[in-house]
């Protein structure tokens, strides 16, 4: 048992204190489930970007990312490439069906596209995925507190899930979005700490151990084989985990709630872009960690490779460095547990309470619903937090393979919704259970890698869909209301504005803003490239490293001028109009 010592603890508990109190505080105004669920539309748009970044960069990636890279390397970066694409798709088309149509639950989406038997079965796909992905999230923290305090993993993951149950009791979508702000700022605290430690704590200068490195190939980002079985491979990170993280952050009601309690369309965009620009960032540090880790300790194997960021603070020696690290990674769980919480609480009282139990109650009655519900949830992920318990592999990526099961048929359901003529919804649930067995035989019977499967599960879902829909139901003569097609139509008919201070209100079409991700995946690969091409030649990757720092300074200065001006020209707009 590491000796934790009274200013760890002072540290720890500070932490804890903080955001109770904010909770608490947050809390006093909440008076309806919708404001529980989308607060009052009064959250500044970085705020919800912050909550959103942090959200996905869990306790998941604070230890199973370095965990994974300490044995695959670099390379498992690519998983993380697609990022600017994914919010390139997200912001042009998911955002403003969901956020026209008001809608709480974004499930009600596919009842209005398609019926309620699909809106039903995406809800119970969320919920189930949320779960087994919340004790991901739940287990990977309590590793933390046994490791600190010797106490018993399964009594940690229960203290765990008290304190991030009661802020979000208490405050809703607006305690976890402002308490998600202070835990950002405490985790990148703590990661930064310990890159900037190892960095500067090697026992060889930085350019023999990057050139060791390279020459045990644990630099190399970009691995070009066509090897479906292998899973970090730019083919993979590029096509497949497109579409999963399309999933992960369109269509997940964890992600985009936060974003429908935004003041306007152009905010909740500004929101989700956020994450478009500084994810590959994000995840680069903590799997740059994990090669340097690789390199200090020489490439021993650990019982438990997600403890090896925690074996290292409890040996650097720095006066409160534990309590730090202790406070992040449980603030980078903190951020993932209370979003899921609040967003399973959410879809089970908009598609299942208000739909089959009370239909006409107040606010006031559906408020304590979602509270109840919120207990409820955090109670359930316990149970397969325990299970997780007997994993010793990284948990991020068990926790991505687990979630590969549903992403397939969760893509198909929405862009199916969004861009198909013909496919109805008897077709799409024949689809749905055609993919579900294909990809159990990939799993089952072949070699192929994870990510994959999504794209194989999309491919099916698809093809048997749009059969289906054909012999069941015939050609549709018309684009339905809920497509990108119908609703560019509707707007047209009805004569409504297309853009508000800038930014497409209708689906499918692509903000300005939106154009510098596209700039950020080709930065993302010539990066990754120059990494690994002047890991040996110590001049050329300092040069190397200055002109893509400028490069990523100038990026986000450009960024926030931007938004600064876009802001400030819809306030003259305002002022003016009064």
């Amino acid at each position: 048992m590491y000796e934790f010592g009274a200013l760890n603890w002072t540290i720890l508990g500070g932490y804890i204190a903080l955001t109770l109190v904010l909770g608490l505080f947050i809390g006093r105004k909440v008076t309806s489930a919708s404001q529980f669920a989308l607060g009052d539309k009064s959250i500044p748009w970085w705020a919800i970007g912050i909550s959103v970044v942090s959200t996905y960069v869990s306790a998941m990636s604070f230890l199973g990312g370095p965990a994974w890279s300490y044995k695959e390397g670099l390379s498992v970066i690519a998983i993380h490439l697609n990022y600017p694409l994914v919010i390139l798709f997200i912001v042009a088309v998911f955002m403003p069906f969901f956020y026209n149509t008001g809608l709480t639950s974004i499930y009600e989406y596919q009842e209005r596209r398609f019926g309620k038997t699909s809106r039903l079965l995406l809800s119970l796909i969320f919920l189930t995925k949320q779960s087994i992905s919340s004790a991901a999230v739940l287990y990977a923290t309590a590793l933390i507190l046994e490791f600190i305090t010797g106490i018993d993993v399964a009594y940690c993951i229960v203290i765990v899930t008290s304190i991030a149950l009661v802020y979000t009791l208490m405050g809703g979508i607006a305690a976890v979005i402002w308490t998600d702000v202070i835990q950002a700022a405490i985790l990148f605290i703590g990661a930064f700490i310990i890159i900037e430690a190892v960095w500067n704590g090697m026992p060889e200068p930085m350019t023999q151990v990057m050139a060791d490195l390279k020459a045990d190939g644990m630099t190399n980002g970009l691995k070009t084989t066509m090897n479906l079985s292998e899973v970090t491979t730019v083919w993979a990170g590029v096509i497949a985990m497109t579409m999963f993280h399309s999933t992960v952050y369109g269509g997940n009601q964890m992600m985009v709630q936060r974003c429908m309690a935004a003041k306007s369309m152009g905010d909740a965009k500004k929101s989700m872009l956020m994450m478009g620009y500084v994810a590959f960032f994000i995840y680069f540090v903590f799997i740059l960690l994990g090669i340097l880790f690789n390199a200090y300790y020489d490439g021993k194997p650990f019982e438990n490779g997600n403890t090896i960021i925690l074996h290292y603070a409890s040996e650097y020696g720095l006066p409160g460095l534990m309590g730090i690290i202790a406070a992040a990674i449980l603030a980078a769980s903190m951020s993932s547990l209370d979003s899921a919480f609040n967003s399973m609480a959410t879809v089970s009282v908009e598609d299942f309470y208000k739909r089959f139990y009370k239909k006409n109650e107040s606010e006031e009655h559906y408020l304590k619903a979602s509270r109840v519900f919120t207990l409820i949830w955090a109670v359930f992920v316990i149970v397969p937090a325990l299970m997780f318990a007997t994993s010793t592999g990284s948990i991020l990526e068990v926790l991505s393979k687990a979630g590969s099961y549903f992403v397939g048929a969760n893509f198909c359901m929405f862009v199916l919704g969004f861009y198909s003529k013909h496919i109805t919804e008897k077709g799409l649930l024949i689809g749905v259970a055609a993919s579900f067995l294909a990809i159990m035989y990939t799993a089952m019977q072949t070699d192929v890698s994870w990510p994959w499967y999504c794209v194989i599960g999309v491919v099916v879902n698809a093809s048997v869909a749009y059969v289906a829909s054909l012999l069941i139901t015939g050609k549709q003569t018309e684009m339905h209301q809920y497509t990108v097609k119908g609703q560019q139509a509707e707007y047209a008919r009805l004569k409504k504005p297309t853009m508000e201070n800038g930014w497409y209100l209708i689906p499918g079409k692509i903000d300005k803003a939106s154009y510098g991700l596209l700039v950020m995946f080709v930065f993302s690969l010539v990066f990754l490239w120059g990494i690994n091409e002047f890991a040996d030649q110590p001049d050329n990757l300092t040069l190397f490293a200055k002109v893509s720092v400028f490069i990523v300074a100038a990026a986000i200065i450009g960024y926030f001028v931007r938004v600064f001006l876009n802001s400030s020209q819809k306030s003259q707009v305002t002022a003016d109009a009064k």
